[in-house]
């Protein structure tokens, strides 16, 4: 059986990895992996309690051997970070990670493996005006530009002919993630050019078939980082920009918001509206000392002392639907309600009206007229398991490192089924 080297740099958990090896199970062919490099001591951790430890696995772009046998395949994934839309953008003097881009030339310059990919963010191709993404287009290409010869080559660039394209995960993959990164194909001159990028196809997968049940309550949001979007989102209103925070209703989701490496900390994330139903061990997740709700409990058995509620319940916007729940205990209340407006409400259940009283609390109360409260939503971010479902790697991937670490390892990571159909094309 045929087998073919692979090398990659920026390795993260091993995407790449996993993405070849389902190629090869298909084409029947055998992976050699000659090295894998990456800095970051806990995605290293990940990698190797999910792969095989490649022959040589240096820490350091900078100082790692090149292997002198060219590789049948070489994969790259530059730091993203400073051509990020949403980053700072700096220029290359500016942010050292973007010149991590010349070691991998480097790399190919010396080692002239049969193919390569580079991904990166699709800011790449706005960074400085589009004169990065033209730079690296340039010291790439030395043949050939998504089909049309190149004539006068850089004096620096290898013998490639390249292609290169945008891709959305959501698009490509059938995984419902808006994901939009580019890639670069490099085939060397004596090698089959003979590449076409997968064609798109429709989404039939929604977000709610990849979530997680019985979510634990440490990813739903507190009522503080609630407080935090929802000004956030008022003073972006402010400035007429239209950047604003939009839990979405979990059973309707169709597809989520890129995966980041920090998941649930930005408004633009993917935060998910979950019917509350008033279920145990959840009564206490939005009560502090912000709410300031007090009940006065009843001082008989079947509660025939009325209830006041000695503060107004603070109420939030773009949050939250009219629901009426019925009452069962008090104390189970939930102790926030979503009005529109930006209302504050106090609730009165026997009259359901704006008062201070809460009605006679019956034997009966899923019959009492009196006895009903607006239900609300409790939001989640999604967990880290959802974030590596969403990048299209199997639940048997083990997870070594803290959710922190997961939320950013995911964020980094490439989509394995973008990367299986780009490698699916080649002529192995």
């Amino acid at each position: 059986m045929k087998t073919i080297s692979v090398g990659s740099d920026f390795s993260g958990v091993g995407a790449f990895d996993f993405a070849i090896q389902r190629v090869a199970e298909q084409k029947g062919f055998n992976v050699k992996n000659i090295f894998a490099c990456d800095w970051d001591k806990f995605a290293r951790q990940s990698y190797l309690a999910n792969h095989d430890a490649p022959e040589y696995y240096p820490h350091d772009v900078y100082e790692r051997d090149i292997p002198k046998q060219p590789l049948d395949f070489y994969m790259s994934s530059p730091p993203c970070q400073g051509f990020s839309l949403s980053g700072s953008r700096k220029s290359k003097e500016d942010d050292k990670r973007n010149i991590l881009f010349y070691n991998s030339h480097e790399f190919i310059v010396k080692n002239k493996p049969r193919y390569f990919v580079f991904e990166n963010v699709r800011g790449l191709m706005s960074h400085e005006n589009g004169n990065t993404f033209q730079e690296w287009i340039n010291l790439l290409g030395g043949k050939s530009v998504n089909g049309l010869p190149v004539l006068f080559p850089h004096d620096k660039s290898v013998p490639y002919h390249i292609y290169y394209a945008v891709l959305n995960t959501k698009k490509i993959a059938n995984i419902p993630q808006n994901r939009e990164r580019v890639f670069i194909i490099g085939i060397r001159d004596d090698a089959d050019n003979n590449f076409r990028f997968p064609i798109e196809q429709p989404l039939t997968i929604k977000l709610k078939d990849l979530l997680e049940d019985n979510v634990n309550k440490k990813y739903f949001l507190s009522y503080k980082m609630i407080k935090y979007f929802l000004n956030n989102t008022k003073k972006q209103k402010e400035k007429g920009n239209g950047f604003k925070w939009s839990p979405m209703e979990k059973d309707e989701t169709y597809l989520c918001n890129a995966v980041t490496t920090k998941f649930g900390s930005r408004m633009d994330d993917t935060f998910l509206k979950i019917p509350t139903n008033n279920k145990k061990g959840f009564e206490k997740l939005y009560l502090d000392d912000s709410l300031n709700l007090d009940f006065v409990k009843s001082t008989t058995r079947r509660g025939r002392v009325g209830h006041k509620v000695s503060q107004t319940i603070d109420t939030h916007s773009n949050i939250g639907v009219f629901r009426k729940y019925k009452l069962k205990r008090l104390n189970n209340f939930l102790s926030e309600t979503h009005l529109p407006d930006d209302k504050v409400l106090t609730i009165d259940c026997y009259s359901k009206s704006l008062s201070t009283q809460v009605g006679c609390i019956t034997t009966k109360h899923d019959s009492s007229p009196n006895n009903f409260l607006w239900d609300s939503y409790f939001i989640r971010r999604l967990t880290p398991r959802e974030c590596f479902r969403l990048q299209g790697f199997n639940d048997d991937f083990k997870f070594v490192v803290s959710d922190a670490q997961l939320y950013k390892q995911a964020g980094n990571s490439i989509t394995i089924d973008v990367l299986e159909k780009i490698l699916n094309n080649f002529n192995f």
